[in-house]
């Protein structure tokens, strides 16, 4: 894939495809996942997900931070394994196709997002993974392909629309032990979050960002790998 994009000077400078960077941020939200899943295997899994999950009524009763803590346990080994597996599909093209620090945002966003659908959606509901997150970036390289078309090929559009459709109808198929409703608002906000962010100049790089956006991806990473210290201690009893 060859890309163009024009310089101040309205010279055009060629981009060779580009290569396929270390996806850094991908390798350590999955670290920080991992971690917790072990503390989760020394606490129990039934039981961690009781002290640190994201129990509706609990968060309503002013435990806030179960939005997040749920967003970095997880329910089994294939849970976490499948999670995990997904997150590294999608988070190194983010990071090859975009810029790392869209990753970490998009992720913590739709995380929260699909905390807050699932709160409305299933007031009562007890749920775990990261799942809203990992949709969210989905949604982000949905956008992605469809707005760059001229960058990305259709069958990379078409993959991404089927891997789409069958995280839908997978948790519609077990809508009773799977949280869908946090599928759909992670997928929602990771794709509102494109529409705004990614430039519909095709001469403009997206994989440039600015100071700002890379602190915020910085502070987003951070936020997201202190949660995940915050719930091993919880599931420790440590604090």
């Amino acid at each position: 894939m060859s890309v163009q994009y024009q310089q101040e000077t309205d010279e055009a400078v060629e981009y060779s495809e580009p290569s396929a960077p270390l996806p850094i941020y991908t390798i350590v939200l999955i670290v920080g996942i991992g971690c917790v899943f072990v503390a989760q295997l020394a606490t129990g899994l039934r039981i961690s997900a009781d002290i640190a999950g994201f129990d509706k009524p609990a968060f309503r009763s002013g435990q806030y931070w179960r939005i997040l803590t749920g967003a970095a346990l997880h329910g089994s080994p294939l849970h976490v394994l499948m999670n995990c597996y997904a997150f590294y599909s999608f988070g190194r093209i983010t990071e090859m196709l975009s810029n790392r620090a869209h990753l970490a945002i998009v992720f913590l966003l739709a995380a929260i997002g699909g905390g807050v659908l699932s709160l409305i959606v299933m007031p009562d509901g007890l749920s775990v993974g990261a799942s809203g997150g990992i949709v969210g970036v989905v949604g982000y390289l949905a956008v992605y392909a469809f707005r760059r078309r001229q960058f990305v090929s259709a069958e990379f559009r078409k993959s991404l629309l089927i891997n789409i459709g069958i995280v839908l109808a997978f948790g519609l198929f077990l809508m009773g032990s799977v949280d869908n409703a946090a599928h759909i608002g992670g997928l929602l906000t990771g794709a509102v979050y494109a529409f705004i962010q990614i430039p519909t100049d095709e001469y403009v790089d997206p994989r440039s960002a600015s100071s700002v956006v890379s602190v915020a991806g910085l502070i987003s990473l951070g936020v997201y790998l202190a949660t995940c210290a915050f719930s091993i201690l919880v599931l420790l009893r440590l604090v």
